[in-house]
């Protein structure tokens, strides 16, 4: 995916996140929770984007 795509993905989410936050009224946990799941999400999504999560998937934890 070309770097100029991956920006404009990242404007539109910030920018309807930035909607829902002004715009919808509902409770600030609420609010906060949204919020991280989102972030997370777009982080999730950059690392496999850049291809870190496929190397991450090869990992092994104790015996193989």
């Amino acid at each position: 995916m070309p770097l100029l795509q991956v920006i404009e993905v990242l404007i539109v989410v910030g920018v309807l996140l930035w909607l829902v936050n002004h715009f919808i009224p509902m409770q600030r946990t609420i609010k906060s929770i949204l919020n991280a799941v989102v972030v997370i999400a777009v982080v999730l999504w950059l690392l496999n984007v850049f291809g870190f999560l496929h190397s991450l998937s090869r990992a092994h934890i104790g015996r193989g």
